[in-house]
Formats: C-alpha cells, sequence, structure tokens
C-alpha cells in the first residue's frame, strides 16, 4: 500500500506527515487494519524497540471539581458514583506510588481535581513529590494539577518533579462545546509555564467524545506542533451521570487507527495508551502494544483498569519487554534536548515532535492530562459526530440505553481502605 510505504519512510526520518494522510490512515478499511498496524509498528520500533514504560496514577483529590468539562466523573455536577476525597497525606500518597513501582511502574503520575492549585496545593505537593523520591530513589514523578499560575510550575521542579501533565484534549476549533469554564488557550499556556520551568511536557487527547476525524488530525498537529515528550491516548470512559454518556462512538479497530495516526505524526514521542483501553479495544489491547511505547498500570483516577498482573502478562506474551529504571525513555535526540532545555536546532531537523521547535521552550502547549476535570452550570451539549465521519454508532443495548455494564467505578486503592490494583 503505498500510502503506508510513504508514512513508513517519513516516521523514520521524522518527517511530518500531510493532513490527507494523516486522515487517510483513520479512513482505512478493517481489511487493511493488521497492514496499518504493521507499518506503524516499524516506526515504533525504530525509536523504542519493544520497550513498554509502564505509569502509574497516584489520584491526590478526588471529586467537587468545579470545571464542567463534560467528559469527566469528577465535575461538579457530576452523577457518577465515584470516590469523593480532599487531599491525601504524602505518606498514603507515598504509599500508594510504592505500589505501582513494586508492580514495574517507572513513571508515577500525580493528579488532583480542580481548576488548578493554589501555593498552598503545591506546597502540599511538593511534600508528596519529596516522599515518593526519598522512598523510591530514581522514580519519575508527574504532577497533573489543572491550569498552573505564575511561578508554580517552578516550584514543582525545584521540589523534584520531572514532568507535567495537561491535555489539549480536543481540537480548538471544538473545544468550546466540550468545556466552558476554561479555554483552549488555557491549556496551551499552563503547558507552556511548564516548559519554561524546564519541567517534561506531557499532553495528549480524548477519542471517542462524538469528535470527527478532522478533529482527531487537528488535535494530533496540534500536539506536534507544541512538541511535548509524552503524548496520552484516552478513549473516552462513558460514566453514568455525565454528558458523554451515551457517547459509545469507538470499536477497537477504530481505537488501533487512532492510535496508528498519532504515532505516524508523532514517531519518536512517548505515545501512552492510556484511559478507557480495556473498556474499547478489549482483547485486541495486545495489537496496540505494536503502537504505542507506554502504558498505565492498573487502576485509573475513577474507574478500574484490569489487573496489574495481566498487563505484564500481555506485555510478555506479546513479545515486549517492561522498560527498566536505568533505561531513558526517549531517543537520544529528544532526551539530550529535554536535558539541555532550550536550544535551535538545525535547518535539517523537523521542528515538532522529535526535535525542540523553532521558537524554543515554552513555544509548546498541551493541556491537562491524567484528568483534573468537573465542573458546574449549564452541561455543554457534546461534540456532534455525522455518519460521513466514519464514526460508528453508539454502542446500545435493544431498548436504546448506552451500555453501561462495562465501566467499573474504582473502589480500592488511594483513598480506600483497599490494596491498590497494581
Amino acid at each position: 500500500m503505498d500510502l503506508l510505504n510513504t508514512l513508513v519512510d517519513k516516521g523514520l526520518r521524522r518527517e511530518l506527515p500531510t493532513r490527507e494522510e494523516a486522515l487517510a490512515v483513520l479512513a482505512t478499511s478493517d481489511d487493511e487494519l493488521l497492514d496499518v498496524v504493521a507499518a506503524a509498528g516499524k516506526v515504533r520500533r525504530q525509536w523504542f524497540g519493544r520497550r513498554v514504560k509502564l505509569n502509574y496514577l497516584v489520584n491526590l483529590k478526588s471529586g467537587l471539581c468545579p470545571e464542567d468539562c463534560s467528559y469527566c466523573s469528577q465535575r461538579l455536577g457530576s452523577k457518577a458514583g465515584i470516590l469523593k476525597y480532599t487531599w491525601l497525606k504524602p505518606e498514603e500518597a507515598s504509599k500508594a506510588a510504592a505500589a505501582g513501582v513494586a508492580g514495574g511502574a517507572k513513571r508515577v503520575c500525580l493528579v488532583a481535581s480542580g481548576r488548578g492549585p493554589t501555593d498552598r496545593d503545591v506546597d502540599r505537593v511538593t511534600k508528596t513529590i519529596e516522599a515518593i523520591k526519598e522512598e523510591t530513589e530514581g522514580v519519575e514523578v508527574c504532577a497533573c494539577l489543572g491550569l498552573l499560575s505564575d511561578g508554580q510550575a517552578d516550584r514543582l521542579r525545584s521540589a523534584g518533579a520531572d514532568a507535567y501533565n495537561h491535555n489539549l484534549n480536543t481540537s480548538e476549533e471544538t473545544y468550546g462545546a466540550i468545556t466552558t469554564t476554561h479555554t483552549y488557550a488555557d491549556r496551551v499556556e499552563t503547558v507552556q509555564q511548564a516548559q519554561a520551568a524546564g519541567l517534561s511536557a506531557c499532553s495528549g487527547l480524548i477519542a471517542g467524545m462524538g469528535e470527527s476525524d478532522k478533529d482527531l488530525v487537528d488535535v494530533v498537529y496540534a500536539l506536534r506542533d507544541l512538541d511535548p515528550d509524552s503524548v496520552p491516548v484516552n478513549f473516552l470512559i462513558p460514566f453514568e451521570g455525565t454528558p458523554l454518556a451515551k457517547e459509545w462512538n469507538l470499536t477497537p479497530q477504530r481505537c488501533l487507527r487512532i492510535l496508528a495516526m498519532v504515532r505516524f505524526v508523532c514517531p519518536d514521542v512517548e505515545v501512552r495508551l492510556a484511559g478507557g483501553r480495556e473498556v474499547h479495544l478489549r482483547s485486541m489491547q495486545p495489537l496496540a502494544l505494536h503502537l504505542v511505547n507506554s502504558i498505565f498500570l492498573g487502576d485509573y483516577l475513577t474507574s478500574e483498569g484490569q489487573a496489574g498482573q495481566a498487563d505484564l502478562d500481555m506485555i510478555a506474551d506479546a513479545g515486549f519487554e517492561v522498560e527498566g529504571a536505568g533505561t531513558t525513555t526517549l531517543p537520544r535526540h529528544r532526551a539530550d534536548a529535554l536535558a539541555g532545555g532550550c536550544g535551535s536546532t538545525s535547518a535539517a531537523e523537523p521542528a515538532g515532535c522529535g526535535t525542540q521547535g523553532s521558537s524554543g521552550c515554552g513555544s509548546h502547549a498541551a493541556g491537562g492530562g491524567c484528568g483534573p476535570c468537573g465542573g458546574h452550570g449549564e452541561q455543554p451539549e457534546p461534540v456532534a459526530a455525522g455518519a460521513e465521519d466514519g464514526v460508528p454508532a453508539a454502542r446500545t443495548e435493544p431498548n436504546g440505553a448506552a451500555r453501561t455494564d462495562l465501566v467499573a467505578v474504582r473502589r480500592r486503592g488511594a483513598g480506600t481502605d483497599l490494596a491498590p490494583n497494581a
């Protein structure tokens, strides 16, 4: 297939595909799916071999968020039956993080619901970072606390944070239909602040909210331009009690095509398979490992993942290996650029995923990631997707009700008396 040969060649050279090529990946048929996976797999192996990085989420503060993100079970208006609790103590968070590290996690993601942290909240998180680093030498810590104010990113970096997560989530054009209490530009600014402070940027998207193929390509190209080191790809978990509860728009095949498109557009970036993989990929999860080089281990913020041991078995059975603590995740050119901070690139190097952009540090944007979100006020209508976009019909029962039996709410780990799933 000429398209796939072209995309492989471009991916091996870190050359940006055209938007038409990216859209064509999403439009491939199920008969072509294994060819698409094999082609994107060549690009993945070029930059990351057969390594899989494991990440572990610790939900520091759950629920009661003042933002109105339609996809989120933690929005203030959410009727989802999730756990709700205020800040974990540093020793509680450190204990939760240790469970993930014991399971093989290399990075711990500290998440707190809310619009953004107060300076007192940053004090809490810095103590938690210090406790985790003291307990587990060499572990990476990523903070995900929402929109940052001036100076907060510097304080997190000084405390030992390695990265900051804030996802773009969807295209700029449709962002206002998903969230009204903050803007796409707010998210961009937060990641610029994180990068300016020397933190590694982690920013991705959520697929399955009723967006079009064009929206998906737009947000991935925006990420490419903004150049985060890590791009988490979430698949919407339609929690009952949220505005998007009936948005069952994904099939395993579509999920794989989305992941392949992301890999072609951002060939040498850590592409992370994030929330919703168990719900939407189901038995086809192992195929996704040929496209991504990073996953979350065990449970998510408010939903259950599959057992941590099942994740480890899946990785081994598919012929991959867990990335060790002493291994650098990013290819050398990216790792060197991150370690060196701001710097110009040669004219031969493409800007975007793969190098620092020509406008230097702070020129990349990304938005909230592991997932602080919530809300109040009027609930925005979800983005409508037409049949011409190739989005399959919502998964429903014969009586028209959305499937909710596939969503398991988290009842263990941080914030509970039960052991975490890691």
